[in-house]
This record gives structure tokens, sequence and C-alpha cells, in this order.
């Protein structure tokens, strides 16, 4: 057994003693409830008189909170701080003041301990801010001690994996979460102003659909039947619409089965929107409004910093895929041409291709992600994507080639997805039919059943529609300036040990 382990166990040894201590003093050593009338930021932004004299006092705080720095003041007095969400506090307690039984407490407290405390504030002679005890209650023993104070908790894999520990010792950590709670009410907040609905769909389907993605699959015992969890709330958000809900949006999970990275975790949420009589270019709108508006009020800004570079999230530039793979590369794939001769322009510039990438559209698309995607650094919505790899949006009115689509990048990286919903039953149909030989061709991500319900959902008639979806994580990744999807998911998936 190595030193650190056997003083780690020498510790924890010793709160166990000092809880049978507390014990026998009639004390419960993980107690009940507590009236904290105050959170430390109530305490610290509050406009009070400072007096050392508790006399004096015209105010009077209840307070709790974790106990994060602690250090006697000689034998009738203690000094250190609590910490709640909100920040964190220096506490001074003597025991003239909380009473005998009260103090002896005290030599059983520590580092990582809960207490109350009630009293009113003064600041010390170096100007801080102090909250000076009048009644001490203990409420709850740290057992494991807490990291060295000095140095956090620095290993990447073990703050994800024990989060609870990365939020005590990190306060930038529960800081970005704080923002992410921000983000999402501020969404729900701009969204309910312009009288859409919340509402909840399934997280269980019976047929996978509304992205291209590869499932995670499960089994209901009682139905006997396969389910899949869902990878996009998008069809069903749209039977809604066809339902007569005109604004609805959902924010919530969706799960895939697919690769874990920097940018990627098998569940993330989603904000999805749906909008009757609106198009792409309408939503186009929404969506910038929607990224814009929560910088200024996360941030205070539209300048953010990420990634080593300098980006401002108002003014988004918009082109067209096929420009866009002119400009890097110098194809243009504006005049019709054989997919041979697509595939002859993707072998001279080094665009691989998979097998089921067999029409000029998907080779366009491959152009841009392989070739473009990572030399858009301002955000920029890139518009008109191939009617091949598009199979829910509507066709282009002037070239049946491409679609009234969206994604929107920033830094190399899509932040939404959007597009004028095809509500033409027929030819979502044949959409699907597509779907089912790509997936017969080995695309994995490709849906291989039609959704027959979703359709006849269509012939019942879907207003013209804009739909939207944009990935919560990464949008709070931008104003947090986090590296890792993983550090603005509370509990990231980890692999086994």
């Amino acid at each position: 057994m190595s030193q650190s382990v056997e003083s780690h166990d020498h510790i924890m040894q010793d709160k166990w003693n000092k809880v049978e201590e507390i014990k026998a003093m009639g004390i419960e050593p993980f107690g009940r409830k507590y009236s904290k009338l105050n959170m430390v930021a109530d305490i610290i932004n509050s406009e009070v008189e400072f007096d050392k004299d508790p006399e004096n006092y015209n105010q009077v705080f209840q307070t709790a909170g974790r106990i994060m720095a602690f250090r006697p003041a000689g034998k009738k007095a203690v000094f250190g701080h609590i910490e709640d969400q909100t920040g964190r506090v220096q506490f001074y307690i003597r025991k003239d003041e909380v009473g005998d039984k009260a103090f002896e407490v005290i030599s059983k407290i520590g580092m990582g301990d809960f207490i109350g405390i009630k009293g009113g504030v003064f600041k010390t002679g170096k100007g801080e801010f102090t909250l000076r005890a009048s009644e001490f209650e203990f409420l709850s023993k740290n057992i494991k001690p807490l990291p060295d104070k000095f140095h956090g908790l620095t290993d990447v894999e073990t703050r994800y994996r024990q989060r609870y520990v990365d939020l005590i010792m990190n306060k930038d950590v529960k800081d970005t979460f704080i923002k992410r709670a921000k983000i999402v009410s501020h969404i729900r907040e701009l969204l309910t102003q312009k009288d859409f609905l919340e509402v909840e769909t399934p997280m269980m389907h019976p047929i996978v659909g509304g992205a291209s993605a590869r499932p995670f699959v499960t089994h209901h015992n009682t139905l006997d039947m396969t389910l899949y969890l869902r990878i996009a709330p998008e069809l069903y958000l749209k039977r809604l619409v066809v339902g007569g809900f005109d604004k609805v949006f959902e924010i919530n999970r969706n799960f895939r089965n697919e690769g874990i990275s920097t940018r990627h975790n098998p569940e993330f949420t989603m904000m999805e929107l749906y909008q009757a009589y609106a198009d792409f270019e309408d939503i186009m709108d929404l969506t910038e409004e929607i990224i814009t508006s929560c910088a200024k009020e996360v941030l205070g800004t539209t300048m953010v910093e990420y990634n080593g570079k300098t980006i401002n999230l108002e003014g988004f530039k918009r082109i067209h895929m096929v420009d866009i793979v002119k400009d890097v590369t110098g194809v243009d794939f504006w005049p019709e041409m054989s997919v041979e001769k697509a595939k002859t322009l993707a072998k001279e510039n080094s665009v691989h291709l998979d097998n089921h990438m067999d029409t000029v559209g998907h080779i366009i698309n491959e152009f841009f992600e392989q070739k473009c995607e990572e030399t858009i650094v301002q955000p920029t919505f890139v518009m008109g994507h191939p009617v091949e790899i598009s199979p829910l949006a509507k066709r282009t009115k002037d070239d049946g080639r491409f679609t009234d689509r969206f994604e929107l990048f920033i830094d190399a990286r899509e932040y939404g997805n959007a597009f004028s919903e095809l509500n033409d039953p027929a030819d979502q149909k044949g959409r699907f039919e597509e779907q089912v030989e790509e997936a017969n061709k080995g695309n994995d991500e490709a849906n291989a059943v039609i959704d027959e319900d979703y359709i006849n959902a269509l012939e019942y008639g879907l207003p013209p529609t804009g739909g939207l979806g944009i990935g919560i994580d990464r949008l709070v990744m931008l104003l947090t300036g986090a590296p890792s999807i993983r550090d603005v998911i509370m509990f990231p998936q980890m692999r086994k040990k």
C-alpha cells in the first residue's frame, strides 16, 4: 500500500471517529432540515452597514453551505469559508457568542463539512466580507478528503467520472453549468414570447426517423416489440403542426449510437422547433436572433473568443453549398453533369467516396464536408443542400437538384440544421424509398424502414412549415469557451475503466 493511500485511509478513519464523537454529543452527524433563508450571494450583494460590534448590525442573515477553508483563531474563535452554488463567504465563530456546547462541535468539524450560520456581517482589517455567527449548527459530515485546495481536481478523466468532486473544487466548472442553464432558459423564454408552445414527444420510437444516424435499440417486453431511442423528434413535432399547432418547440435529449469525441456524446441536447407558414429564410433569421440574443444575455457581447479565434456572433454570412465548394476547390457543380464525371472530379481532388455515394448530390456534399467545412470560421449559413442528402426538405423552386435547407457553421462546427419542410406526401414517400435503397447499399445511417404513419399524417395536410434544430451542447461550448462537449454535459458517457 502506497504512502498516499495510507494517508487517505488514515484521514477517513479519523473522520469516522469524529462521527462517533459527534453522536456522543447528542448531535446527528448526518443531519436533517435547516432553515436556509439566504444564499451566499444574497449576503455578499447586500447593502449593509459594516460594524464589528454585533450589537450594531442592521441586518441578520441565515445561510448554510460546505466548509471550503477552516482555521482556528486561538482557542476561542475560528475563521473559515463556506460555499454554496452562488458563491463563497468568510465566516467567523466565537465561543462566547455561540455558546459552549455549539462551539464544542468546532473541534469535530473541518473541510468539506456542512454547517448553518446565522449572524451579521463585517469587514476584517484586510477588507474581507465576513459573516459573524450569532448561532451555529452542524449539519453533515464529510468523510472523503477533498483534493488539495491549491491544485484542485486536475485529472481530466477523474473530473468527468466524478463530476460531483469537480463541481466542489473547480469554480469555473460550476460557472459553466450555470451559464448552460441560463442559455436554455433564455431560449425557452425567447420562443415563448414569440408564441411557440413547448411540447414533449416520445423518447422511444417504433421506427427510426427524423435524421440520418445509427440508433440505440431496445425491446419492450409487454408489447414484444423493438423500439429505438430517438435520434430526433422531428417527425413527431411535424405531426403536431399537422394537428393544428402553428408553432412548437422541444428542448430535450437525442441519442445516437456513434463515436465519442470532443464534439460528440451518445446522448445530447437539442432544441427543435417548427413554425407553420414560414420557410427556411424565416428560420435563418430566427436562428441568428436566438444565438445573438444568447450571447448578449450570457456574455453581454456578441464578440466571443473561442479556440484561439475572435468570432462575431452577429451578421451571419449566407452562401450556397455549390458556391463555397467552387470558392475553396475551384470545382463548379452548377452545370449539370453525370455521376461518372462527378466521381472523376472527386478522385482528382482526393475526395473519398463510400460505396453508397453514387449520385452527384452525395459527391457535392462530400466535397463540402471534406474540403470546405474546415475553412469556415465566422458564423455562416451554408444553403442549398442536394436533395439526395435532404430527405425531409422541400426542393428549391428553380432547381430541383437542391433543397431549401441550411446548416449553420461556426469555426468548422455545425451548430444548427434547418429547412423548409417537405409537405408533399408523394415526394416524401419517394425520398423515404430512396433512403431504404441507400440502407441496402450499406449506408448504416440511412433509414431502412418507411414511416407509413408519417406519410399518412402528411396526407391530412402539413401547411408550409419551417423547421430548425440547434445543438445546445455545442452552443454552450461556444459561449463558455469549453474545448470538449464533455465539459458542458454534467455526466458524459465514459468508457469502462
